[in-house]
């Protein structure tokens, strides 16, 4: 499916019934030239199989909110649970990428202090930050500012359709193009000069194949309206605007 789409990269998510066909995915990938580019969380089968296969993916994991009085208090915090993947990571080499996740550990100043501080002061310059949209409805007015501050820690920036506080109010997944900020945010990543990877994300009940067909579309679109041409909206196939 990836493959047929056009798509050259594949972060994997899963759920414990899906450990049986961690092998499986990784021959399937090899087989369609897929890069197996990152996987969400921890799973010593999977660890096991990417030095098996030699492969190096980056880890995903979200930053937690540690419950702490202090600014400093919570950022120590977060550092020590993380410290036996850092190591774990830097065994395997392979990224370590903190993901925005909502709570204190969602917010990218958040974010930002722990990377700096493991790179700083445990020479971890393999954990960086994986920034999603999806889980940031309620920064969109201030994110070219905040794409500065990432940009020098990002690993990958996962796009959805956004509007402000989309996420309380039953529109935190939508394709590209659906929303109504995620055209300037995308005009903002141009501007900050970030030429890392983008990712797209079918993070719905919907068939997969349609969703990840649509982001795609959506993606054109913003593009070609960037660019300065007068293009149709694309005709989606798994969302309809609210009546």
């Amino acid at each position: 499916m990836c493959a047929k789409l056009g798509l050259k990269k594949i972060a994997y998510d899963w759920r414990q019934n899906h450990v049986a066909e961690f092998e499986q995915e990784i021959l399937a990938y090899k087989k369609h030239g897929l890069e197996y580019f990152a996987f969400w969380s921890v799973h010593e089968t999977a660890f096991e199989l990417f030095e098996k296969h030699d492969l190096h993916p980056q880890i995903w994991i979200t930053l937690q909110s540690p419950n702490s009085s202090t600014q400093d208090e919570k950022v120590s915090a977060a550092i020590q649970s993380l410290l036996p993947l850092v190591e774990r990571t830097r065994n395997l080499g392979c990224k370590l990428g903190l993901y925005n996740h909502g709570g204190w550990g969602g917010e990218p100043e958040n974010l930002v202090a722990v990377c700096r501080a493991l790179r700083e002061e445990h020479n971890a310059n393999h954990v960086g930050i994986v920034y999603n949209f999806h889980h940031a409805h309620s920064r969109i007015d201030d994110f070219s500012e905040l794409m500065n501050l990432l940009k020098p820690h990002l690993l990958c920036l996962n796009l959805n359709g956004m509007i402000r506080d989309g996420d309380k109010h039953g529109r935190k997944i939508l394709p590209l193009g659906a929303g109504e900020s995620e055209m300037q945010m995308i005009q903002q990543i141009v501007d900050a000069g970030y030429t890392g990877p983008i990712g797209i994300i079918g993070h719905t009940q919907d068939d997969v194949e349609l969703r990840l067909q649509d982001n795609l579309d959506g993606l054109n679109w913003i593009e070609a309206k960037l660019a300065g041409e007068t293009v149709p909206k694309p005709a989606y196939q798994t969302w309809q605007p609210a009546n």
